[in-house]
């Protein structure tokens, strides 16, 4: 996938058309050399807030929302994602889960002590507006935990199958700036991952998750990999 395609409907709908694609990319990530997972990170970001009532976008399978319910079964989650098939497996998680677009959400203004958007605004076809919409439906002194990718994310990976680093319109270079178009106090963490690769099918079926070319182009290795990927966790205020 390229990155003016990142935010195109048509292939948005493809890509997030079941949750095959999204369960693949996940199962191969682990921490990277600090020990430390993005995801535990951001659901810490999540839990240190105490939030009474947390609002989701682009949910993905559930599974995040899923696990601050099982530490903190009181608050009031609610996870949307513009995909059925992603409301539906997060629904069969016993999530309070609704299709709705990131920048018209069917929530009051300030219905929401925390808002998560996790490895999403990337895909988002207006930015900004998704981000007004964000803070319309946060509390005063609410909070945005967002997590994304870095340039060199899987970068290795990429130029070995013929490919360049995947450039999109909120890495983790330039995230801290764009919130502070709306957000008078943004934090961020760098964390470095590893995916890990049985063999070169695994890495191809990778690829082909989010481009086809790309894991025709792989070239065959026997033995297992592992490469690097860049992540960021930012909150902001």
């Amino acid at each position: 996938m390229q990155p003016s395609e990142m935010t195109t409907p048509d292939a948005m709908s493809t890509q997030y058309s079941s949750t095959d694609r999204l369960t693949t990319r996940r199962s191969v990530w682990g921490p990277g050399p600090e020990g430390v997972s993005p995801v535990d990170a951001l659901r810490q970001a999540v839990l240190d807030a105490d939030p009474a009532a947390v609002v989701e976008i682009g949910c993905g399978t559930g599974h995040f929302a899923r696990s601050v319910l099982d530490v903190r079964p009181g608050v009031d989650y609610v996870a949307t994602d513009l995909s059925p098939a992603m409301v539906a497996s997060a629904t069969a998680l016993g999530l309070a889960a609704v299709v709705a677009p990131a920048d018209d959400l069917p929530f009051a203004d300030a219905s929401f002590d925390v808002a998560v958007a996790a490895w999403m605004l990337y895909h988002v076809p207006d930015l900004d507006a998704a981000l007004r919409e964000l803070r319309r439906v946060l509390r005063p002194g609410g909070m945005l935990a967002v997590a994304t990718n870095g340039v060199g994310h899987l970068a290795d990976l990429q130029r070995e199958a013929g490919g360049e680093p995947l450039v999109t319109q909120f890495t983790s270079e330039v995230a801290e700036a764009v919130l502070s178009r709306h957000f008078s106090h943004v934090t961020r963490r760098d964390i470095e991952t590893r995916a890990f690769f049985d063999d070169h099918a695994a890495a191809a079926a990778y690829l082909a998750t989010f481009d086809v070319e790309l894991s025709r182009t792989l070239p065959p290795f026997d033995a297992p990999r592992s490469y690097a990927g860049s992540t960021a966790i930012l909150t902001a205020r």
